[in-house]
């Protein structure tokens, strides 16, 4: 399976600059994808502007509208994030697009990042999402969620065969993010994809290293600095082999 990490630097809080930057950045592309993945508030940026805020609805958002067609333009499925609203509420969300520009799921933040008071802006989530496409499952994340390997347990033992985690994780805490995405993986094992911006985002610095890693922890990609659409492809088969071989997920008692 081949997947797209796109890393890059959005212009702050613009997104139509930023739909102009994707769009050039896809037509560069050489290769076909069954599945790329953007980094979280994707137009936008790690931004505590609720303003920015859009229903959850293709005919009513911009940007849903916007990456329906690149599913379609492309025939790629495709995660990404934005600012949603849901009547007086701001949720940071992950939405899921199927090839066909189908919107089939969204994910809601369940950890909010008090540090930088996320939680005065936005309300939590608060459900895992699994989404299940061409016999794959695949479990949704956004971010500092990373930290907590309790949300990670529940799809390790559902039997996802990957993980993806949509971030806006600076430089100075990212060896958290290289470790917990490993451990994530190992712990569940199964694939895991972060995708992390780079460039300045308000006061904070980005290198990236979005990451796909495998079920027992190796490192397939990891980008520093760069702003492309990282190729990666991933053998799917590997998650039911290390399943079979190291059954550790039988032994998982939730207490």
């Amino acid at each position: 399976m081949k997947v797209g990490l796109f890393q890059y630097s959005p212009y702050w809080e613009d997104k139509e600059k930023n739909k102009k930057k994707i769009l050039e950045i896809l037509s560069l592309a050489k290769s076909k994808f069954e599945l790329i993945v953007f980094p979280e508030m994707t137009l936008s940026g790690f931004s505590m502007k609720t303003a920015l805020a859009e229903p959850f609805n293709v005919e009513e958002s911009p940007t849903l509208k916007f990456f329906s067609d690149v599913a379609k333009n492309f025939s790629t499925n495709l995660s990404a994030g934005f600012i949603e609203k849901e009547n007086e509420k701001a949720y940071n969300t992950l939405f899921f697009i199927d090839k066909n520009g189908e919107v089939i799921a969204k994910y809601r933040k369940i950890h909010l990042f008090s540090f930088a008071k996320e939680e005065k802006f936005y309300d939590a989530g608060d459900e895992p999402v699994i989404v299940e496409i061409q016999n794959l499952r695949i479990g949704l994340s956004i971010c500092y969620d990373l930290r907590f390997p309790e949300l990670f347990r529940i799809y390790g033992k559902s039997r996802v065969d990957l993980i993806i985690n949509i971030a806006n994780w600076p430089v100075t805490r990212i060896e958290h993010y290289n470790h917990l995405l490993k451990a994530r993986a190992i712990e569940n094992q199964c694939f895991v994809i972060g995708v992390n911006r780079v460039g300045y985002g308000g006061k904070d610095y980005y290198d990236g290293r979005s990451s796909v890693i495998d079920p027992i922890g190796n490192e397939i990609v990891c980008i520093k600095d760069e702003e492309k659409l990282i190729e990666a492809e991933i053998d799917l088969n590997l998650v039911k082999k290390v399943r079979e071989q190291f059954p550790f997920l039988n032994d998982i008692k939730l207490i």
